[in-house]
C-alpha cells in the first residue's frame, strides 16, 4: 500500500450524535442567559436599596464663568471611603464619557448617553487623586475623586482625565475653593 493510498483511507468520523451536541449548546446558551437575569437582578435589587437617595440637581441656568474644565470618563460613584460600594440609584451607576465644568456655584457633570448632574459649591467636601473607584482600578494618582454630599449621604465619584496631568489643578483647585467656600458659610 502506498502512502498515496493510505491517506486516501482516512476520513474523520462523522458526527452521528447531533442531538447531544444540540442540547450541550442550548444548555451553554440558557446558563449564559440565566447568569445574565441574575446580574441586571442584583443591580435593579442594589438601585431599590438606595432608593431613598433623593433626586440629583440640575445644573442653575446660568452657572457662570468656568474656572476648569475637562474632557474623559466618568467611572462610578460609592459612598464615600468605600471604594466597592458602587450608587447605581439615579444612573450614578453607568460609565460614561464625561465634560466637567467647575464654576463659583458649583461642579457641572454632563454625561452624553447617560443622565448629567450638579454639585452645588456649598456640597462639594474635597477631592483627591486614587487609583481605583467601584471596581475600576487604574495606575496610582490615575483618578480624580471628588467627594461631595447628596442628602445624608457623602459620594466619592471617580473621574479620568483625557489628559492626566490636570488632575493636580482639579485637586488644588477644588480644595482651595471647598476651604474658601466652607471658611464664607460658617
Amino acid at each position: 500500500m502506498t502512502l498515496f493510498e493510505l491517506a486516501a483511507e482516512q476520513k474523520s468520523a462523522e458526527v452521528t450524535d447531533w442531538a447531544a451536541r444540540l442540547g450541550w449548546v442550548a444548555g451553554l446558551l440558557l446558563l449564559i442567559a440565566l447568569v445574565y437575569w441574575l446580574m441586571r437582578q442584583g443591580w435593579a435589587w442594589r438601585g431599590s436599596l438606595q432608593s431613598g437617595l433623593p433626586d440629583l440637581p440640575a445644573a442653575p441656568d446660568a452657572p457662570g464663568a468656568a474656572r476648569l474644565t475637562m474632557s474623559g470618563r466618568y467611572h462610578g460613584s460609592t459612598t464615600a471611603g468605600q471604594w466597592l460600594d458602587r450608587i447605581v440609584a439615579h444612573g450614578l451607576g453607568a460609565r460614561s464619557r464625561v465634560e466637567l465644568t467647575l464654576t463659583d456655584q458649583g461642579l457641572q457633570v454632563v454625561r452624553p448617553g447617560a443622565r448629567d448632574f450638579f454639585v452645588p459649591a456649598g456640597r462639594l467636601r474635597g477631592a483627591r487623586l486614587d487609583k481605583g473607584i467601584a471596581g475600576k482600578v487604574l495606575t496610582e494618582g490615575g483618578l480624580l475623586v471628588v467627594t461631595w454630599e447628596h442628602g445624608d449621604t457623602l459620594i466619592d465619584s471617580g473621574f479620568r482625565s483625557d489628559r492626566a496631568a490636570e488632575h493636580t489643578t482639579w485637586v488644588e483647585t477644588l480644595n482651595t475653593m471647598i476651604t474658601t467656600t466652607e471658611g464664607t458659610a460658617r
